[in-house]
Parts: structure tokens; C-alpha cells; sequence
């Protein structure tokens, strides 16, 4: 299973970015998809996710920002982010479980400045 994450990169403030999630040897359809972050300094910590029923949520910090989506013909997960403020400058990763193996992908990096 391999997880690649794109979309990353500079935005200003109030900006809008999207993350996409290739994945290959798995199908998102059937397993629940997660968008994590690791800003500077800071613990990992869990942004948004889909299960395989396309039930959401969200961190409180980007609620109403941001918005998991996923194309089941692609493959692929995404993650709308709008509004971008600072603090959401972070490595953003994509995530999922398959039984008890844990699969990440390398991360694409959201930096909000002006």
C-alpha cells in the first residue's frame, strides 16, 4: 500500500489550498482515509477523515474550513482547506489502517504567510 500526498505549498492568509491522496494497493472506498498534520514544533495531530461510509469529521481547529472528500474512481482523497490562517502552516499526511497495519504517506508541506 503506498499513500502519495500532493498539493502542498505557500499560500496567504485567507488562501485556499487542496491536498490530494493517490492511493495504490489498497481501494479508499473500503477503508477510512485520514488527513493528519505535524506543524513546527508541534505534536501530530488529526485534521479531518472518511470512513468507508463517507461519514466526516474534523478537527475542531479546521471545522468549517475545510472539507475530506474522496474520488473512488481515482483512488484518491482530498482535502479542501479555505480561509488558511498561520497556524495551519504544517506537514500535511494522509493516513489509513488496514487491520493493524498503519500505512502513511510522505507528507506535502501548507505554509501560510504572507
Amino acid at each position: 500500500v503506498q499513500l502519495q500526498a500532493s498539493g502542498g505549498g505557500l499560500v496567504q492568509p485567507g488562501g485556499s489550498l487542496r491536498l490530494s491522496c493517490a492511493a495504490s494497493g489498497t481501494f479508499i472506498s473500503i477503508n477510512p482515509m485520514y488527513w493528519y498534520r505535524r506543524a513546527p514544533g508541534k505534536q501530530r495531530e488529526l485534521v479531518a477523515l472518511i470512513d468507508r461510509n463517507g461519514r466526516t469529521n474534523y478537527a475542531d481547529s479546521v471545522k468549517g474550513r475545510s472539507t475530506i472528500s474522496r474520488d473512488n474512481a481515482k483512488n484518491t482523497v482530498y482535502l479542501q482547506m479555505n480561509s488558511l490562517k498561520p497556524e495551519d502552516t504544517a506537514v500535511y499526511y494522509c493516513h489509513t489502517q488496514i487491520y493493524t497495519t498503519l500505512y502513511w504517506g510522505q507528507g506535502t508541506l501548507v505554509t501560510v504567510s504572507s
